[in-house]
């Protein structure tokens, strides 16, 4: 029986070169971390966020750590929701828990899908400045509840 080499893979896979954690993953050259403005989608816009990123002085690349692009996430939606003056997560849930509905619950009177609010109470998705006034109708308009149930029997 043959041993492997030092170089052998199982299955036949080739070596591969270990690369340093900041070498670019185009170029392999040494990135640096630096702050910029990157574009970050929210319902269909391109929101410009500044954000902390790792950036290829060679060709360029940018590389975002799971924790960056976890907070450029965030602050792209709350910019957003900050440009059309949309309710927070925080308000969201607010009306929700004063009318005493269950995420699902709520969800079913908007037509909404069944996480939908979940996400948006958490911060995760936002709602489109429809849905946003709907919201505001629930909160602001006595009867709005009542009438939601109607038409959702």
């Amino acid at each position: 029986m043959s041993r492997p080499t030092r170089n052998h893979r199982p299955g036949g896979a080739r070596p591969t070169a270990a690369i340093a954690n900041d070498a670019c993953p185009s170029c392999g050259t040494a990135m640096k971390e630096t702050r910029g403005r990157l574009a970050y989608p929210v319902n269909g816009e391109d929101m410009k966020i500044a954000a902390s990123h790792l950036r290829c002085s060679k060709c360029g690349e940018v590389v975002l750590r799971l924790e960056d692009a976890r907070r450029l996430r965030a602050d792209a939606i709350g910019a957003y929701r900050k440009k059309y003056r949309l309710l927070s997560a925080d308000e969201i849930r607010a009306v929700r828990e004063h009318h005493g509905l269950t995420q699902a619950e709520l969800a079913k009177l908007l037509h909404l899908g069944q996480n939908t609010v979940s996400r948006w109470e958490a911060g995760r998705n936002v709602q489109t400045g429809a849905m946003d006034v709907l919201l505001r109708l629930l909160r602001d308009v006595p009867g709005t509840l009542g009438y939601l149930k109607a038409l959702a029997a």
